[in-house]
């Protein structure tokens, strides 16, 4: 019994680590798109159409889920080009930035890249994009955003086991607080999941 133990134990050895319970998880990618308006770089927004049942009318990223056995790079490209109308060589991917693990088992794969096409030719997926538009990259990059806290507390379920626990029904848990972004951009507010990957890109740069 140790001995097949052991053997297993072996395969650590070359695995590759994934984030735990990733299988369980969704996993999106997400693109942003740079993209050059009157010899200046731009980065493109896409505001989500109004017919969509989830977030209709917010700002966001070209992106959506990873298909099975996808790889996430290539489903960032693909959602790209399925909601802004694009050929897959109208796009230069540059890389990927960090991923990012949301407590509500999601997972968001993040890459820039470029559009090799004049913004005003592109014409979105009405279905799915309301409308696009874009911000100077040096606009973003001098401009800071305002930060909120957004705080969770746990609610345990109704059976849950009190008593296996140390204190009980007293158990200090922990206070749970996320940041949420703001920028502006005239009469646009770019906020969320958007906002969030928007910083990270821009702390990358500076």
């Amino acid at each position: 019994m140790d001995k097949d133990y052991l053997n297993k134990l072996l395969r650590i050895t070359n695995k590759t680590p994934h984030v735990l319970g990733n299988e369980t998880c969704h996993s999106f990618s997400i693109f942003i798109p740079l993209i050059k308006v009157n010899e200046h770089t731009h980065i493109l927004f896409e505001t989500r159409s109004y017919q969509l049942r989830r977030q209709p009318g917010e700002i966001c990223f070209p992106g959506g889920r990873i298909d099975q056995n996808e790889k996430s790079d290539t489903a960032a490209i693909r959602e790209t080009c399925e909601e802004l109308r694009l050929k897959n060589d109208e796009i230069t991917l540059v890389g990927p930035l960090d991923f990012l693990v949301k407590p509500y088992e999601m997972i968001i794969y993040p890459y820039v890249g470029w559009i090799n096409k004049e913004l005003t030719e592109i014409s979105p997926n009405p279905a799915e994009v309301d409308q696009i538009f874009s911000v100077p990259l040096s606009d973003l990059i001098t401009s800071e955003p305002e930060i909120y806290n957004i705080n969770f507390t746990a609610t345990p379920a109704d059976n849950f086991p009190f008593h296996l626990i140390p204190g009980g029904k007293n158990y200090n848990w922990r206070v749970r607080s996320q940041k949420e972004y703001f920028y502006f951009y005239k009469d646009k507010v770019i906020w969320g999941l958007t906002a969030r990957i928007l910083n990270d890109f821009l702390e990358n740069l500076k």
